[in-house]
Formats: C-alpha cells, sequence, structure tokens
C-alpha cells in the first residue's frame, strides 16, 4: 500500500460508532481532555481513513474562532504516511475556514508524536507542568504511566501557525 492509496473522508454521522470504539480502544473512552476542556469525539468533525468498515486513521478538530485545534490523531498504519495525510486534511480545512494557526496538545510522555509533530513545521510553544493532575479528575482512564514507560505528567502545546 503506498500513499495514494489512502481514501480519506470527511467523517459522517454514521462514522460516530466506529469512532466511540476506535478511540476507546486507543484511548480508554471516546472523551478527550486538552487544557481542561472536555471534548466528545465522536461529535467533533474531521476525517477518517477505513477500510471494511474497520477505522485505521483518525483526526479530530475543533475550530474555535480564528484556532484549529486537532483533538485526535491516530493512525493503526505506523510509518505509512497516513497521519501526515490526515493532518493535511487538517491543515486544509482551517485554511478553508481562514484560521490563523493549528495546535494541539500532547502529553511528555509521547516522544513519538513530539517528533512527528515537529518534523511536519509544528513549533513546541507552550508547556504545562502538572497539568495531568487536573486532567484525571475529569478522565480517570488517563494512565500514570505512558510510552516507555514514562510518566505521564505535563501537556505540551504546538502550533503551525498559517
Amino acid at each position: 500500500m503506498n500513499n495514494s492509496d489512502f481514501e480519506i473522508t470527511a467523517i459522517g454521522g454514521e462514522d460516530s460508532p466506529l469512532i466511540a470504539t476506535f478511540i476507546t480502544n486507543s484511548w480508554g473512552s471516546p472523551m478527550s481532555i486538552s487544557r481542561g476542556r472536555i471534548f466528545n469525539t465522536t461529535d467533533l468533525p474531521g476525517f477518517i481513513y477505513k477500510k471494511n468498515k474497520k477505522v485505521l486513521g483518525l483526526a479530530t478538530y475543533n475550530i474555535n474562532k480564528e484556532d484549529c485545534e486537532i483533538i485526535t490523531l491516530n493512525s493503526v498504519l505506523k510509518n505509512r504516511g497516513l497521519a501526515t495525510q490526515l493532518i493535511g486534511k487538517v491543515i486544509e480545512k482551517a485554511k478553508i475556514s481562514e484560521c490563523k494557526r493549528v495546535w494541539l496538545i500532547t502529553t511528555n510522555d509521547n516522544t513519538n508524536a513530539i517528533r512527528f509533530y515537529q518534523k511536519r513545521g509544528f513549533e513546541w510553544v507552550d508547556f504545562y507542568k502538572d497539568s495531568m493532575k487536573e486532567s484525571r479528575k475529569l478522565k480517570p482512564e488517563i494512565p500514570k504511566l505512558g510510552d516507555y514507560g514514562i510518566p505521564i505528567k505535563h501537556e505540551i502545546e504546538f502550533e503551525i501557525q498559517l
């Protein structure tokens, strides 16, 4: 499979159950926490790649005035370009919506994402020390340990200016 094989579409209403299952399997529930705000990922706009009624890639976002926040980005196809294409779709939508930036939050343990976003032009713009304490009050499913056994303690903000 090469990058041209990905038929990424906008999320449709019929995708909600698939998204709920996909996000729950990845993150413990369909709820996502970003900077103390709760998002139900099944209610968000975004882009999806599915094959045989199975989600293989998903990006959800939230536009607020001139800001477009990527809420979730997941791909089960690693190192194949799918996540890059999903981000590209969100950036296209943000430009059409006249946003000035696309931004996102990741956690300190997510070293793969930290590399991924920087390689795609996102700048590390803020660091929220010990913010996961508050996030766990809203979403207790957030584990204490993350990737590579690193304690999940902080949020990191990345952005790309449009």
